[in-house]
């Protein structure tokens, strides 16, 4: 008897149903308040970062909109055609990727095939991914069908990048933004499928891979699975640190008080101990601009912060900051581009607007002398 294949944790945890999808209220809300006003639009444009859930909404609307007893929002799990079209099997949920289906040619079949009625679902359902991909030819042809389709015809456009869609296809959709998914809900998620999983994990690690992820919750997903392939049933912040080069919180918060205080000794010992432990310079810059952000918002909010440093020297570093983001990124150096980062970062720290200035001077002078110069 053959054992059958590993799932990874995305596939098993991808949503079944709408009320799982995790960070996309308002598109939940307004998918299913279409479907009980019976206002189904003839086309729709998935838009936001990879991982979010635009492919996997699709497939959940095709099925809200093709199962036995619908359309509506929550499907039965004893669905027929509900489960075909979840697992790809169903033959009226045609899915299409745009990258190696982007030919004219194959756009024309597409249209011609538009035509035929669907073999056991109520609509025939389109859902092409990336599809930014297609060819100006391709979408060309697109355009009259996507404008008039067949009322049986339904089309679920998908892309990360909807700048490089013709804006005459846009005009002819309804667009949904699928937002980046917040780290706390992606924190739940994960402590929700490690209490499934039998996984022991600390607080620490699971928030070191939601950070990572970037808003993404399949790739948060990943790399749990990862992690779990590494460690075993016990998963440790150390052991996080270790296998993608992150630096702690600690590490980061310190980095950023000697930015502020200016110690570059300090701040070049620091950046050699990264070095030596193989810590990503990038990821680490982008959580030393997030630190800061959140000494900015602890300043603004109650007028005081762990560490001594007025906003507008919080905004000018943060600034510096991010125009050293590509340097790290693109850079021959990564290790010297950090440190010039820093250091331009500190240099920005200390400057003080002109504004600043006056302002302190005319504080120092005595009354009669303020008078006077008014």
């Amino acid at each position: 008897m053959t054992k059958s294949a590993y799932q990874v944790i995305a596939r098993r945890w991808r949503p079944k149903q709408f009320s799982e999808l995790v960070g996309q209220d308002h598109v939940v809300q307004t998918l299913g308040n279409a479907i009980k006003m019976d206002r189904i639009a003839h086309a729709y444009l998935f838009v936001g970062p990879r991982g979010t859930g635009k492919t996997t909404s699709a497939r959940l609307f095709a099925k809200s909109l093709n199962w036995e007893d619908g359309p509506s929002l929550e499907v039965p799990e004893s669905s027929d055609i509900g489960n075909a079209i979840m697992d790809g099997r169903c033959l009226d949920v045609i899915e299409i990727d745009g990258a190696s289906n982007n030919s004219v040619d194959q756009v024309r079949d597409l249209r011609d095939e538009c035509q035929y009625a669907p073999a056991q679902c109520r609509y025939k359902i389109y859902v092409i991914d990336e599809v930014h991909m297609l060819s100006q030819q391709a979408f060309n042809a697109l355009l009259k069908t996507l404008e008039e389709p067949p009322s049986h015809v339904k089309f679920v456009f998908a892309t990360t990048e909807s700048h490089k869609v013709l804006p005459t296809i846009v005009s002819r959709c309804q667009r949904f933004e699928f937002r980046s998914i917040p780290v706390p809900l992606i924190v739940s998620k994960l402590e929700e499928i490690c209490i499934a999983e039998g996984i022991e994990v600390e607080k620490e690690a699971i928030e070191a891979v939601a950070r990572m992820a970037m808003g993404g919750m399949r790739d948060a997903q990943s790399i749990l699975d990862q992690m779990i392939s590494f460690c075993g049933k016990t998963i440790s912040q150390t052991d996080v640190l270790e296998v993608y080069g992150l630096a702690s919180k600690e590490r980061i918060s310190s980095l950023a008080e000697l930015i502020i205080n200016a110690d570059y000794d300090a701040i070049i010992k620091l950046s050699d101990s990264f070095s030596n432990e193989g810590v990503d310079f990038y990821r680490a810059l982008l959580d030393l601009s997030d630190s800061f952000r959140e000494f900015l918002l602890g300043i603004l909010r109650s007028n005081d912060s762990i560490v001594k440093c007025e906003p507008e020297q919080c905004v000018r570093i943060l600034d510096s900051l991010r125009h050293g983001e590509d340097l790290v990124r693109m850079g021959l150096s990564e290790k010297t581009n950090f440190e010039v980062t820093l250091f331009r970062a500190v240099e920005a720290g200390r400057t003080r607007s002109i504004d600043q200035v006056i302002r302190k001077i005319s504080g120092m002078l005595p009354d009669d002398v303020k008078k006077k110069l008014n």
